[in-house]
């Protein structure tokens, strides 16, 4: 990834100015990536990244940049209030008398200091820019420690929970802080905390996943999830005390078939070794007795063809096993809504554009006027849904009626929590129309050129073709 590049070591640069520009340039790279990866994917966020940084170089220029161009910028990452976030902020950074441009070192102070900044960006930037023992803990390395903890609990709304893996994933990177290999000289900061927590979001976005491959994870010794998959044949017939019952973090664990160490694939392994060779008797498999290999097992036939079937079914029954942690809960439907779009289109060629509210979906961004179907029931038709278009644009238009010139389509975007679906209409003003645009409102002619978002630019699109 571009943003991770060297670690800057204070001690390598004798000059101070030159190594505050270096650090100044460095946590305002690995703030802006930090806040874009929020939400979003790694091969989205590159090409953003890039084109960011070669327009504001530096925090100060993004702090001197017009809110629109940020805007649009951000245009296709969604959340569009990081960027109004992330422009403020900016200016407060460079305008504070303390910080002067550069970012706090401490997460105490990155948090405190800089608005829209929480504990686990606040970790990043101290980690991987000043070298800082901070944790790093985002939803990979949430469901990582889950596993390597053992904990059975809620990692999103369980305060306990998320307090514990947090815990644990700072007593991890004072540890590895402290590791000094090769008797090297002990400072106060290196690139081992950074370095550290960027591996554990790796080995849960590329092995630990919410499926995962426990036969390719480098740390299976140290995993107790995947210690009590593998112990779980032998445990079977003991009268072992559930680990949930002593502990106040976890939640009962219900055993089902997809936790089953012994899957039907596995019983079948036995039986096609069992019929294989009888000269050397019924082979017991058991998952302690299992050995994991990093490759592909090489062809193999007859009694050796049957035991590596039983690898790849014991790996199998231990990724299945550790798919049930972290606890899963259920999604809340996505809510549905619907709304008419009014794009309102004077003589001139200008449309009329309302800017949305600073606060909530979308904040800060252009559309065309827009009405919410309080009860979808009652606009099922297009005929019910011209009349309310129709009374929604006298409304703006202080009592003037424009032309209906017809329901265009109908834009369904989804959201992370709504699932909105709209009506475009596109309205004429006669000539010689005039009408006011009212508080955060006005006339455009530019509408490609508008921070618009994508469903927004969808629903442009088809009142465009339709001109």
């Amino acid at each position: 990834m571009p943003w991770r590049k060297a670690w800057i070591n204070p001690s390598s640069e004798p000059d101070a100015s030159q190594l505050r520009r270096l650090m100044e340039r460095r946590a305002y790279e690995v703030w802006i990536s930090e806040i874009m990866l929020q939400q979003t994917r790694v091969a989205v966020v590159i090409d953003y990244w890039n084109r960011w940084m070669e327009k504001w170089p530096t925090i100060q220029d993004l702090a001197a940049a017009d809110p629109e161009d940020v805007l649009a910028a951000w245009r296709g990452l969604g959340y569009y209030s990081r960027a109004t976030r992330i422009h403020e902020a900016s200016k407060l950074v460079v305008e504070d008398s303390a910080m002067q441009g550069l970012l706090p070192s401490t997460t105490a102070e990155l948090e405190a200091k800089v608005p829209g900044v929480g504990r686990y960006t606040a970790g990043a930037i101290s980690a991987i820019v000043f070298g800082r023992a901070a944790p790093m803990v985002d939803g990979n390395v949430l469901r990582v420690l889950s596993r390597q903890l053992g904990i059975y609990g809620n990692i999103k709304t369980d305060k306990k929970v998320v307090d514990s893996i947090w815990a644990a994933a700072g007593a991890l990177v004072q540890a590895v802080a402290l590791d000094y290999p090769n008797n090297e000289d002990m400072s106060e900061v290196s690139d081992r905390p950074g370095r550290w927590g960027q591996a554990l979001m790796e080995l849960g976005s590329t092995v630990c996943t919410p499926k995962p491959d426990c036969s390719k994870c480098p740390v299976t010794a140290s995993c107790r999830v995947y210690n009590e998959a593998k112990n779980m044949k032998q445990n079977k017939a003991k009268d072992v005390c559930d680990m949930e019952d002593l502990c106040t973090l976890c939640e009962p664990f219900e055993p089902d078939t997809d936790s089953d160490p012994e899957p039907t694939a596995l019983r079948e392994a036995k039986r096609n070794t069992r019929t294989a060779d009888k000269s050397k008797g019924p082979k017991q498999m058991t998952l302690a007795a299992f050995s994991f290999t990093g490759g592909k097992p090489a062809r193999l036939s007859g009694p050796e063809r049957q035991d590596a079937d039983t690898n790849e079914a014991q790996q199998e029954a231990i990724s299945n096993y550790a798919r049930k942690f972290p606890l899963k809960t259920a999604k809340k439907p996505v809510r549905q809504e619907e709304t008419v779009v009014c794009a309102i289109r004077r003589q001139d060629g200008s449309y009329l554009i309302h800017r949305r509210p600073e606060k909530g979906l979308l904040a800060g961004l252009w559309e065309f006027p827009s009405k919410t179907l309080l009860n979808h029931e009652d606009y099922s038709s297009t005929k019910q849904r011209i009349a309310l278009a129709k009374s929604h644009a006298r409304e703006i238009l202080d009592g003037q009626t424009p032309k209906h010139v017809g329901e265009l389509g109908s834009v369904p975007w989804l959201f992370s929590h709504l699932k909105l679906t709209m009506h475009v209409h596109l309205f004429r003003l006669g000539e010689g129309d005039e009408c006011g645009t009212g508080d955060g409102a006005r006339w455009s002619k530019e509408v490609d050129g508008e921070s618009m978002g994508t469903g927004m630019r969808k629903c442009w699109a088809l009142v465009r073709d339709a001109r």
